[in-house]
């Protein structure tokens, strides 16, 4: 069963770090570990796109949303593991960490990406619940990494946020539970959604109400976004990388299967407004907030506030709005990964996520500014990125429904793309500080988000046959 050799992988690379002292075999360990994961949920997104959603067990079950979920954690967190293997043993080198830290990161990673993978492959929203509160555990420490107080103080907001809003979420969970009947047994996403018709309106309403607010605390939608740049700043890149790029849209995939229940009980109308206002309040706090930011991975975190806004945008729109809000997900999810490792090699040579200390990166980093300069490009919708073509669809899909909120959200996407062009000025160009040294870039630390950004531009403008079905049947159901 591919799902069950994806935990028991995760945990047995978990099991090895935590018993053996080599760090090349922790590394490989890790490596091999999301390098299986990706074999299998490769295997599992093929079975769905052939015979579709694939149920193991009475406690799995993946559709086409959740093989996707699926390919992007496997994805970013190759690309996050073997980006890990040098970034660590530069800080290593530089005395930032010992070698027991090293461990305990490698273990928690493990945890993490494991508890993902079941909050997007369980059947139960409980079961879903308990994963992603497991994330919030797990990354707390890793937040924390550093011992620094401020990292320290982001990982203590991080944890008690979360887990307020995931509270919250569980309420909500358990209000939706009112609808099924006591012989309905091991309840399930398929069975809430089969008793939803029993569900009183009243009650599916402020129980979506509490899911959305619970959930979206996890997502990073404003105003309860809070926690999300403090703690994307202060964890390492890697741990940024998949926070951003892949737990956001776990969390976002539940409210996702919680919307469908809603608009069963008691139609699409009122879950779709509450993702259309919450979306653009994302978009605009995110907006003018980048156009002032000084630190550049802060900048990143409110980049991810501002397309989960966008996500939620063209979710709430519905029609061809959820198709692309679908392909946004994907392209964000690889792009913003790669941008949070590319600003690792920044930090590693500058020892500094301040862009005013930032100066002359393109003489000092070559080939790392390059790809930062084209991610940030197709980041902020600049063709020929899947993302210009993802934001004029949403936005078309929105122009005839509610016209001024549209031109409104274009308007501060362009902001976006301004303040973004001011910041990557400011680092890249200019004259690099005498006191740096010349060095060859390593490769390791660039074919991970190299190989990222080369996915996207691919997706662009070519998906493969099963991504296809995957997609258009994602769009149907959501």
């Amino acid at each position: 069963m591919e799902v069950s050799i994806i935990f028991f992988s995760l945990c047995a690379a978990a099991l090895i770090t935590l018993m053996v002292r080599r760090r090349a075999v922790i590394e490989v360990a890790a490596v091999v570990a999301v390098g299986v994961a990706l074999v299998e949920s490769v295997t599992v997104a093929l079975r769905v796109a052939a015979t579709g959603n694939y149920v193991p067990s009475e406690f799995f079950s993946v559709d086409a949303l959740g093989a996707l979920l699926m390919l992007l954690i496997s994805c970013v967190g190759l690309a996050a593991v073997t980006y890990s293997v040098q970034y660590l043993r530069k800080e290593t080198a530089k005395k930032i960490i010992g070698f027991t830290r090293s461990k305990q990161y490698y273990i928690l990673l493990d945890l993490f990406l494991a508890a993902m993978f079941l909050a997007v492959s369980s059947s139960s929203p409980i079961i879903a619940w308990i994963s992603i509160e497991a994330t919030t555990l797990s990354t707390a420490f890793l937040i924390s990494f550093y011992n620094k107080p401020s990292a320290v103080e982001a990982a203590w907001k991080y944890l008690i946020i979360n887990s307020i809003g995931l509270l919250l979420a569980f309420f909500g969970t358990l209000l939706f539970f009112s609808s099924l009947q006591t012989s309905t047994g091991f309840a399930t996403w398929t069975s809430l959604l089969n008793n939803a018709s029993h569900l009183d309106p009243v009650i599916a309403k402020i129980a979506f109400i509490f899911v959305l607010i619970g959930y979206g605390t996890k997502v990073g939608l404003a105003p309860m976004h809070t926690w999300l740049p403090d703690a994307h700043s202060k964890a390492p890149v890697p741990v940024s990388a998949l926070l951003s790029g892949v737990l956001l849209n776990v969390a976002f995939i539940t409210i996702l299967r919680f919307k469908v229940i809603t608009a069963a009980s008691v139609g699409p109308d009122f879950p779709q407004r509450l993702l259309i206002i919450f979306g653009l309040l994302s978009i605009l706090v995110a907006s003018f907030i980048i156009f002032t930011q000084y630190n550049y991975k802060r900048l990143l975190a409110y980049s991810s506030i501002e397309n989960m806004g966008i996500t939620a945008l063209g979710f709430g729109l519905g029609g061809v709005g959820v198709f692309a809000a679908l392909l946004h997900m994907i392209y964000h999810s690889l792009l913003k990964s790669a941008l949070f490792l590319l600003s690792g090699n920044i930090f590693l040579k500058y020892s500094s996520t301040k862009i005013a200390k930032v100066k002359g990166a393109l003489s000092a980093l070559p080939i790392t500014s390059v790809l930062f300069l084209i991610g940030i490009f197709a980041i902020t919708g600049a063709p020929p990125f899947g993302i210009f073509l993802t934001k004029i669809l949403i936005f078309s899909s929105g122009i005839t429904l509610h016209p001024f909120l549209t031109v409104v959200a274009m308007l501060l996407t362009a902001m976006v793309f301004i303040g973004f062009l001011k910041h990557a000025s400011d680092m890249f160009f200019g004259e690099k500080p005498h006191d740096l040294e010349p060095e060859k870039e390593k490769m390791t630390l660039i074919i991970p988000p190299f190989a990222l950004i080369t996915l996207v531009l691919y997706l662009s403008f070519y998906q493969p046959a099963f991504l296809q079905v995957l997609i258009k049947g994602a769009a149907l159901n959501y």
